[in-house]
């Protein structure tokens, strides 16, 4: 009895397991790469007006989160993908924002965060539910400062492109967390 038990706590224990998780196996690729494909595809037919100068300045007011990834890369699997869902989460609410003065349609930007918020729930679908309650607050913190330049930039064209480069850096980092995760 007590060895069924323990094959019972074991196939339980590894049935939730991210390592395990059919989402990531079958459908995580094809959602990473339709989501940069989308984003590839917003700024491919709009024209690009931002200079380096300006590009600068903005990074010099929101740097980069590096440190969050370097953390988020030292963690647990299943602390991996939460922090990329929440990461996707953070995108959709940043692209919610006022996007009148940004160059790309509208319906591309729908199209983008369909796929990202599909993602994000695939990927929730692979962590335990308790763990989702626990946020990164230096990541919102993050996204905040990010929606605050954007006011301040009158959620300008140039605010709109240095942002959707922003993003585009967030995708890829995420990818590598992931990819990290079966290596």
């Amino acid at each position: 009895m007590m060895m069924f038990r323990m094959i019972l706590v074991c196939a339980l224990v590894g049935a939730g397991s991210a390592l395990s998780c059919r989402w990531m196996e079958h459908k995580y690729r094809d959602y990473r790469d339709n989501s940069l494909g989308l984003l590839n595809a917003m700024v491919n037919n709009s024209i690009s007006s931002i200079n380096s100068t300006e590009d600068a300045d903005l990074e010099d007011a929101v740097a980069f989160p590096n440190e969050l990834y370097n953390v988020a890369s030292k963690a647990i699997t299943e602390e991996r993908i939460r922090f990329v869902a929440q990461l996707l989460d953070e995108i959709v609410a940043l692209f919610e924002e006022d996007q009148t003065s940004a160059s790309w349609h509208e319906s591309a930007v729908d199209d983008f965060l369909n796929v990202i918020t599909q993602q994000a729930d695939g990927l929730r679908s692979c962590v335990a539910s308790q763990s989702l309650k626990r946020k990164n607050r230096k990541l919102s913190m993050y996204f905040k400062r990010l929606s605050t330049l954007l006011e301040q930039m009158s959620h300008s064209a140039e605010a709109w492109e240095w942002i959707h480069t922003e993003v585009k850096l967030h995708l890829q980092r995420a990818d590598l967390l992931i990819a990290a995760k079966t290596n």
